[in-house]
């Protein structure tokens, strides 16, 4: 492989990701970019964290031999019960100057923009929200300006992305269900967050049940406008990562099984390679 391909790595434990993807290269088109879904190993978010930093490390890695210099975990639950001890334990000792990213960081920064009652809702898997990574991280941005965190445990959208039901009348029962039992818990609910890069492909349906008041972030859109701005914050970086435009995707299942699902996610159809990790 040339020495000057230096793509930057995103990476995600299935499909999700996929949505974060296309949202970076229509923020930042320039740039080399290298997919790797864990998809032999799918779902993270019911796995132990040991586990899941396990896997997270492994993908990290090969993607950091693959040329990387640059990371990020489009997956919440990678971000969650992975990204600190990769940061904080491994990143030092494999490449300090190797950069590893998630996305609840970005979309949690997001919400002093936006709410004005201080009261924020999460739809996240059941992994995310038992993790308790936003309301952790959500307290952390917004000292100056406290912010209560609702969160909704959503285990049947993820399903229902992935077998394509989206629109049909048991994704509305499951979407509603679990819309209303999260606004139900605060009436000055304001801002939402989608926890799960599954779930913009739901989000019209979301909105359908989502009271016209309140804001819905979406983080494929955040993630890409704030990798913008690190990228010119951080020039060092920036210089790393090559800007040949290619796009190559990676998975540890079936090529054929992930090309089938992926274009759905991305947008777009799309060609894979299988990888073992």
């Amino acid at each position: 492989m040339a020495e000057d391909y230096k793509p930057i790595g995103v990476f995600d434990s299935g499909y999700g990701g996929l949505t974060v993807l296309r949202s970076v290269i229509d923020e930042l088109p320039e740039y080399d970019y290298l997919y790797l879904g864990d998809n032999a190993r799918t779902p993270y978010g019911t796995r132990s964290f040991e586990v899941v930093y396990e896997y997270t490390l492994q993908a990290v890695k090969k993607l950091f031999d693959m040329g990387c210099h640059l990371v990020i975990l489009a997956c919440n639950t990678a971000s969650a019960k992975a990204l600190r001890s990769i940061q904080q334990r491994d990143l030092p000792n494999i490449d300090p100057s190797r950069r590893v990213l998630g996305v609840i960081r970005p979309s949690v920064e997001r919400i002093p923009e936006v709410t004005r009652t201080g009261r924020v809702g999460v739809l996240g898997t059941t992994g995310t929200v038992k993790s308790e990574s936003y309301p952790l991280e959500i307290r952390k941005i917004s000292a100056d300006k406290p912010v209560i965190t609702y969160q909704e445990a959503c285990p049947m959208w993820v399903p229902i992305v992935e077998n394509n039901e989206i629109g049909t009348p048991g994704a509305d029962y499951f979407v509603e269900k679990n819309v209303r039992q999260l606004v139900e818990k605060d009436a000055e609910i304001d801002t939402v967050i989608l926890g799960c890069t599954h779930y913009p492909l739901l989000s019209e349906t979301i909105r359908k049940f989502l009271p016209k008041h309140i804001q819905l972030l979406e983080q494929g859109p955040i993630v890409a406008e704030r990798l913008a701005d690190y990228l010119k914050r951080h020039p060092e970086m920036e210089q790393k990562c090559s800007e040949g435009g290619s796009r190559r995707f990676l998975t540890t299942e079936s090529v054929e099984n992930f090309e089938t699902r992926a274009g759905m996610f991305f947008g777009a159809p799309l060609k894979a390679e299988h990888l073992h990790l």
